[in-house]
């Protein structure tokens, strides 16, 4: 059994492009790398999976964005750190408010991270 609990996708977008990312509203993603900070309480490697999967219904926020045919996940990695305490120590710029942490209760603006190339 795996002690992972929180994982990161990393993530290129390689054009800028202009997405509807659900209830959150319309967002311009500049080109670059970005870093998405997420758990699962069980079965982490599944949601790995999902997110690495080209067919899924758009249900979180970074399904919107991975579903963009600019985006793509270059590396994953697992701690066994909770979410927000690995996002916290992620360095990066916060565009987007509440994107992947609408439900934080930690004091997070934001579970996606921008870097430029």
């Amino acid at each position: 059994m795996s002690n992972f609990v929180t994982y990161q996708l990393l993530i290129d977008v390689q054009q800028p492009v202009t997405l509807a990312i659900g209830k959150l509203g319309s967002f311009d993603f500049p080109a670059g790398h970005y870093i998405y900070t997420g758990s699962a309480k069980r079965n982490i490697e599944a949601r790995i999976a999902r997110h690495l999967a080209e067919d899924k219904k758009l249900r979180w926020h970074i399904d919107y964005l991975l579903n963009s045919t600019y985006a793509s996940i270059t590396k994953v990695e697992r701690f066994a750190e909770a979410e927000c305490e690995i996002n916290q120590k992620t360095l990066g710029a916060t565009l987007f408010p509440r994107f992947g942490a609408s439900d934080c209760h930690a004091g997070c603006i934001s579970h996606l991270k921008y870097m430029a190339r």
